[in-house]
């Protein structure tokens, strides 16, 4: 399986140094250069698999000819043995055709735990055969940083630095950061805005002579082995409720385009996706787009949901791809209007191929919160935030008779607050979380500044280890 940039002016790679590089050197996100397809009677013979088993089996054209392929399968059943869950991503019914699927059981209680958990492990393993080091470096609107630290803590191969909006999440998901003890994870508080974290990181990666010389490497849904992984519970919730032979929908809260986009990676699969509806909260960039055809960026405000406090949603980039017929220049002119103007307009056809899978759905945090408190009355079941925007789009676009599956994309207790004000029920940490808040926490605290980031990262990272 080879790799080509969003943008067309990068190199084609192999799954291996996708991994390793995350972000292209023209700018451009990475994606395969031809989609594997699953048949129907494929698609059959892995209902009721164990997760892992359809994880593997899913994955597996991704990474033909990667040095960890031999691996992959126990790679995979070490990965996901280590959530709490058996089913990994079980399903939960709501009402006559509204399920969740729970995304939060692993280490850090978000749906980002799916993904990062082999993410790390592969990044070990590649490195490891190639006796490298490297350094990641991310930003994270509240889930993926704590993710990517526990998935990378500890490693003799990486050097971690995760870049968070101050003030700007909830307080678990800061501590679930700041608390990892360990000597190559860095938490740093960025005066800003997600989006700014974003831009710091980007600026860093195009920085050609220190990206070289640190080995810079990203685990943000810019990293193509994020989307792999999180397309597999797409596969395994679809099964379970009838796929191949009859089709779902999906409800997905997001900010930066990425877990919608592992659906629809899904649907190029072959798994039969009715429609994908796109949750965003106040910040509707994504909403926006899908009713008026137009990316703009706005100001980003602060919400109940900040995981989805985004206004630039990076991975809309890979969708464009489509849209273009495969046009690098077409999609790198786009990009350059975007960040030069403030937007880009896509044309009534190009709109048209989009409204055949997507709708949008947007909600306030009164809605948040009353939708939080009607799922509590009605069910018995707390949801937080992010997957409230979810369930409520759900039952604002699912159409009759098709089954339609929305993600419960973190466990309510990360957001206590916010459930609490809904429901008047604060839900408590899990026994192995019950110590968070007594931890000690480290956290570097920067301004939105290249500079600064610049020298911290390389005061702090050991660089790159010769090939």
């Amino acid at each position: 399986m080879r790799y080509i940039s969003t943008r067309g002016a990068a190199p084609a790679l192999s799954f291996d140094d996708v991994l390793l590089t995350g972000l292209a050197r023209d700018g451009g996100l990475y994606l395969p250069e031809s989609w594997p397809a699953f048949s129907a009677a494929e698609l059959r013979a892995l209902r009721g698999r164990p997760y892992a088993e359809v994880a593997a089996a899913v994955m597996r054209p991704f990474i033909a000819g990667s040095v960890v392929e031999r691996d992959f399968e126990s790679m995979v059943r070490q990965t996901y043995a280590r959530f709490d869950h058996p089913a990994v991503a079980p399903l939960k019914q709501l009402d006559s055709d509204l399920w969740l699927t729970e995304l939060f059981h692993g280490p850090t209680l978000a749906f980002k735990d799916v993904a990062l958990q082999l993410l790390g492990r592969l990044f070990d393993a590649v490195l490891q055969r190639r006796r490298r080091r490297l350094t990641i470096v991310g930003a994270t609107s509240g889930d993926t940083g704590s993710a990517a630290l526990e998935a990378c803590r500890d490693s003799t191969q990486l050097d971690v630095f995760i870049l968070f909006p101050k003030g700007r999440t909830s307080e678990v998901q800061r501590r679930q950061m700041t608390t990892v003890a360990a000597k190559n994870a860095h938490a740093i508080a960025v005066d800003g805005t997600f989006d700014d974290c974003q831009d710091l990181v980007k600026a860093l990666f195009a920085d050609q002579s220190f990206r070289d010389k640190y080995g810079l490497s990203a685990v943000n849904s810019i990293n193509w082995a994020r989307i792999m992984a999180q397309i597999v519970y797409y596969v395994t919730a679809a099964l379970a409720l009838g796929a191949p032979d009859r089709p779902v929908s999906f409800a997905v809260p997001t900010g930066n385009f990425g877990n919608v986009y592992a659906a629809y990676g899904a649907r190029r699969l072959g798994v039969p996706i009715h429609r994908l509806l796109v949750a965003s909260n106040r910040n509707d960039i994504l909403y926006r787009f899908l009713q008026r055809g137009e990316m703009k960026i706005g100001a980003v405000e602060p919400s109940l949901s900040p995981s989805m406090d985004i206004q630039v949603s990076s991975n809309v980039e890979r969708l464009l791809f489509d849209l273009t017929g495969g046009n690098g220049v077409a999609v790198a002119a786009l990009m350059t209007s975007f960040r030069r103007d403030g937007g880009f307009a896509l044309d009534a056809q190009r709109m048209a191929q989009v409204a055949e899978v997507f709708r949008g759905f947007r909600l306030d945090d009164a809605g948040t919160l009353r939708q939080i408190a009607e799922t509590f009355r009605a069910t018995g079941e707390t949801l937080d935030p992010h997957t409230a925007v979810g369930v409520a789009a759900a039952r604002d676009l699912a159409e009759p008779g098709v089954p339609t599956i929305s993600l419960a994309c973190a466990h309510p207790a990360k957001f206590p607050d916010a459930v609490e004000r809904a429901t008047g029920h604060r839900p408590a940490l899990p026994a192995r979380l019950a110590d968070l808040f007594e931890r000690p926490e480290r956290a570097a605290e920067l301004p939105n500044d290249l500079d600064a980031l610049r020298r911290y990262v390389g005061d702090h990272a050991k660089g790159l280890t010769p090939a």
